[in-house]
């Protein structure tokens, strides 16, 4: 059955992963609505900027006033919302036949909130995918799919991304026949909800006199979006865009410079040696 599909984003990967699946399964997507400035929310420019030209795009921030009519004229049979900071009022998640799932980068009920990551840079060593069905409050709808899966090797922001984009992608084929079909999902558990805010600016900065893994893992969870990871070194603070084991022997103390690149430092940690690559 193809069935008609509205997306809500405000992240290129966020579409890009609601488009795929429509496309994978036959489905067709006649509307994106996004937000007027979506670089706010982790994309360097703006949305509409790499969508397919064929495609029916809304921009507005008026959701109840302006999207919901639209919306309702398009008679989606589902509405998919991936990456869209914004609570989806009543008035639009009534309007899709068999109704609206959010597509969220976490084990939920763990981490909920803007910033799943987080779950990754505090030392979970796991990556998670749900699709839930879409509540009143952001991440606490009923689950209808969910993916777990083991920290990428390549743990970099880029390397976040490619994960939860497999992950989701699995959960979106299995959740939306369970939605056609009337499944009510699984309540989420309050008793293990945690909430996942925006990381504070001293949180951005990298302490280098930690062990090696929870170094490269803040990093990854910092640049996940956009590279936000910050050293300092020499008293000048540095964007780092990724981390890498490096192969130098030393016992030189923590945080030591063991060696200079055209574009970033080998660094002694608690443990390890890491290759930086400086933005």
């Amino acid at each position: 059955m193809s069935l008609r599909i509205v997306g809500l984003n405000a992240f290129l990967p966020g579409f890009r992963l609601v488009h795929e699946f429509a496309e994978r399964n036959g489905h067709e997507l006649v509307l994106v609505a996004t937000l007027p400035d979506t670089s706010r929310y982790g994309a360097a420019d703006p949305m509409v900027a790499g969508l397919p030209d064929d495609l029916n795009v809304l921009i507005t921030r008026k959701l109840r006033t302006v999207a919901a009519p639209v919306i309702a004229a398009l008679r989606p049979d589902v509405i998919i919302s991936a990456a869209f900071p914004r609570l989806i009022p009543d008035e639009i998640l009534e309007i899709p036949k068999y109704g609206a799932i959010n597509c969220h980068p976490s084990p939920l009920p763990a981490g909920r909130g803007p910033t799943p990551q987080r779950l990754i840079y505090e030392g979970d060593e796991r990556v998670g995918a749900t699709v839930h069905r879409t509540a009143a409050e952001f991440d606490t709808g009923a689950i209808l799919a969910q993916r777990i899966a083991p920290l990428p090797d390549d743990l970099n922001g880029s390397g976040l991304m490619q994960s939860w984009r497999t992950l989701l992608s699995e959960c979106l084929d299995e959740a939306v026949p369970k939605l056609v079909a009337g499944d009510p999902g699984q309540p989420q558990d309050p008793a293990n909800a945690s909430d996942a805010p925006f990381f504070t600016e001293d949180e951005r900065l990298l302490d280098l006199t930690e062990p090696s893994r929870a170094i490269r893992r803040k990093a990854a969870a910092l640049n996940v979006t956009a590279p936000t990871a910050q050293v300092e070194l020499n008293g000048t603070t540095h964007l780092i865009t990724r981390t890498d084991p490096a192969t130098t022997d030393d016992t030189a103390a923590p945080g030591t410079i063991l060696e200079k690149h055209p574009d970033g430092w080998t660094i002694q940690t608690a443990d390890h040696p890491l290759r930086l690559t400086r933005g």
